[in-house]
């Protein structure tokens, strides 16, 4: 793939995956309430939901994707039943143990990743994105093998720099709060903005 291509791709796909969506008050929410420990592996889920669009978009499957409709309506509800899930440990969880080496050790790598993925892949923006935005500023039709590695490479390095630039901030705001009180209340809000996340997912 030309270089002026990717450039254009990579600068769209910031663009989209910095504004705020469920995926990012996914992650901002789940660093806030629980610190950065297990933010890596939501992430890369969430980076591997983005690939999976984007495969569909340059196969140009998005009338197979059309066609299982209700495969994908059947992992956008179990996206939402994730975040929830993940909201009602936020509201729950006592404050002082927020950062304790049992409660991280409890959240599975794999589990938080395969979180992400079904976050992205029943979330709404990311499907416009690739498959109604993208075949507008690239012809799909001309993207070979090493065109489509170079997608994904770009994908993950644009993905991984504003998951980054998030997660480092919301770990500063989060260090502000240091009083039991005042960390049960940054839990409670991350909640129901996690919750809020879901209910966006499910409601489209």
């Amino acid at each position: 793939m030309d270089l002026a291509g990717l450039i254009v791709f990579a600068t769209a796909l910031f663009i989209a995956a910095a504004s705020p969506g469920p995926g990012i008050a996914a992650i901002v929410a789940r660093v806030l309430g629980r610190g950065p420990q297990g933010a890596v592996a939501f992430s890369i889920g969430v980076a591997l939901g983005d690939v999976v669009w984007l495969t569909f978009a340059v196969l140009g499957l998005a009338a197979l994707a059309q066609a299982f409709h209700g495969v994908f309506l059947i992992i956008k509800w179990a996206g939402a039943a994730y975040l929830l899930y993940m909201a009602y440990r936020l509201w729950t969880a006592p404050a002082e143990a927020l950062d304790t080496r049992a409660d991280v050790a409890a959240e599975s790598p794999v589990r938080l990743l395969l979180g992400g993925l079904a976050l992205t892949l029943g979330n709404p923006k990311p499907i416009v994105f690739y498959l109604a935005l993208l075949p507008t500023i690239l012809d799909l039709t001309q993207v070979t093998m090493l065109g489509y590695a170079e997608l994904v490479a770009a994908t993950f390095a644009v993905l991984g720099v504003v998951f980054a630039i998030y997660i480092g901030l919301a770990a500063r705001a989060r260090r502000l709060f240091t009083s039991p009180r005042a960390l049960r209340a940054l839990n409670r809000g991350t909640g129901a903005v996690m919750a809020g996340a879901a209910a966006a997912i499910a409601a489209r």
